[in-house]
């Protein structure tokens, strides 16, 4: 091999970083996150003269300053960056083994430690890449909405002290949850946003700390404790909100000082982001260097997620699918096609039978109040088994024979879509009918977000040739849904009783924009060909 890739010298390490962030920045799921760091900028950032402010204490509006504007910024993007910034990166590993370029370079002399410091600094390169496209745009909106000039030492300062440590944390657990064959599949996906969603929590419990400095703050790796913990020292308010609200236009703004971080507070940050190197140490021991006894054959039998144990142990059930591949071959054109898709995806996953049964029992039984909880239960479920669905043909290398078919990758596409509504109509029927004879509004809202969702599925897994893609945004779409339960334009499928006629309509007229799209890409790629 060439001197690049021996096991000294930094030559290796800078062909493995330039070559993770060329690969990454080509992905189109990086074009998609650009373009949602946009629109988040501008959603987050509220215009003062339509009475909606970043930051709102005790009902006055903070100025939007350079230090006001980062501050605020850097809080609401780490509630999500480490959770979609994980999908992103994550996946290099299973490219590798599928392409065959794992065998080269299980095969080069290049040492197992520098191969995975050249990943972990392509991931940590590429998530402070979004972050300068993201900070870039905050810039523009305060000439654009500020108050006094842009300090843009201020925001590095503030996006370096509360966003690298999530930047670590993210890109080393990407490098765990890739090195380690059990976590490499849909099981390490969804352990990771329980895993994101704890680390949240230690964020918001810190917050809550008001006695000095607390041990768990090392942990606040999304940096929202300390944003809190700073602001409050100099605004000690009792309604602190970050992320948008209304305030008395008639109060002047309060203004936050450029000073915020103490000394005590930045030790606190470097400890955390030292901290989020831990799992470089178990990366490294368990690392399966491409080994086909390890990664291939696990590959095979599904790994070792509590997920695949259980479609394991439940295999003996698939059988029950059988009937619907004959019934599918018997049914003509594209709705043939949606059951066959279905029935894949029960083979695949026969726990998803088990799920449709305890939903099926439990939406029958449950009471009026907590329908919503199994409806929610029901969504969460359906949307982690429907992420896999568009992208299926590609991971098999069956897309050319989908295209010679019939309808060709219209009808497959649409058939995709179908089938993703009929497992949400499996898991969902009971409430629906309910819902439809007593709550006419949450039985629209339901089919709706299940039309939107599937839509969503498709066409984001069309673009990005990944389930992580869709994944990410479902998943952190459902916690904050969770989290707004008041909140109308959350509340996606009805489960929490706060859909309005209008949401309504919006989800489905998003859901018919959606599906035109997924449409129009595979007219595109037919007339590419």
């Amino acid at each position: 091999m060439t001197a690049a890739f021996t096991p000294h010298g930094g030559a290796a390490l800078k062909v493995l970083l330039l070559t993770e962030v060329r690969l990454r920045m080509r992905r189109p799921g990086t074009l998609v996150a650009v373009l949602a760091l946009i629109v988040l900028t501008w959603l987050m950032v509220g215009d003062p003269a339509k009475g909606q402010a970043m930051i709102v204490s005790d009902n006055v509006r903070v100025a939007y300053t350079s230090i006001s504007l980062a501050m605020g910024s850097a809080a609401l993007t780490g509630l999500f960056f480490g959770l979609a910034g994980f999908y992103l990166a994550r996946g290099r590993m299973g490219e590798d083994v599928r392409s065959g370029i794992g065998a080269v370079l299980a095969a080069t002399p290049l040492a197992s430690a520098v191969f995975l410091l050249g990943r972990w600094l392509g991931n940590a390169a590429y998530l402070c890449a979004l972050l300068l496209i993201f900070l870039a745009t905050m810039l523009v909106l305060h000439v654009l909405r500020g108050d006094g000039p842009v300090q843009l030492a201020i925001y590095l300062q503030t996006y370096a002290l509360v966003l690298l440590p999530l930047v670590f944390f993210t890109a080393s657990m990407v490098l765990l949850f890739d090195a380690w064959p059990p976590l490499m599949g849909k099981g390490g996906d969804v352990l990771y946003f329980l895993v994101w969603v704890a680390q949240l929590s230690v964020g918001a419990v810190s917050a809550g700390e008001r006695n000095g400095w607390q041990p768990l703050m090392l942990l606040d790796f999304s940096g929202l404790g300390a944003i809190v913990g700073a602001i409050q020292q100099v605004l000690p308010s009792q309604g602190l909100v970050i992320g948008g609200g209304d305030f008395d236009p008639a109060r002047a703004p309060r203004v936050l000082p450029d000073a915020l971080w103490t000394l005590t507070m930045v030790w606190s940050r470097l400890g955390s982001a030292l901290l989020a190197l831990l799992p470089l140490l178990p990366a490294l021991l368990l690392f399966h260097r491409f080994s086909p006894d390890r990664v291939r054959a696990r590959s095979v039998r599904g790994g070792w997620s509590p997920l695949a144990l259980l479609n394991r142990w439940l295999q003996p059930c698939a059988r029950l699918v059988r009937p619907l591949f004959g019934l599918a071959a018997r049914v003509p054109g594209v709705a043939g096609q949606a059951l066959t898709q279905l029935a894949l995806t029960l083979v695949v996953n026969p726990v998803a039978l088990l799920a449709a049964l305890v939903l099926l029992v439990a939406g029958c039984v449950a009471g009026s109040t907590q329908l919503g909880t199994v409806v929610c239960v029901a969504i969460l479920l359906w949307g982690v088994l429907i992420s896999d669905i568009s992208v299926r043909d590609a991971e098999y290398d069956v897309e050319a024979l989908n295209a010679a078919t019939p309808g060709g990758r219209l009808r497959a596409y649409a058939a995709q879509w179908m089938a993703s509504v009929a497992l949400a109509l499996l898991f969902t029927a009971p409430a629906l009918l309910r819902w439809l004879a007593q709550a006419p509004l949450r039985a629209l809202a339901l089919l709706a977000g299940v039309l939107a969702l599937s839509a969503a599925a498709a066409l984001l897994g069309t673009w990005s040739r990944t389930a992580r893609l869709f994944l990410a945004l479902f998943l952190f779409g459902m916690y904050v849904a969770t989290q707004a339960a008041s909140v109308p334009w959350w509340d996606v499928a009805g489960f929490n009783g706060a859909a309005t006629p209008a949401s309504v309509v919006c989800y489905g007229l998003a859901a018919l924009l959606l599906f035109a799209c997924g449409i129009v890409t595979q007219q595109q790629r037919l007339t590419g060909k």
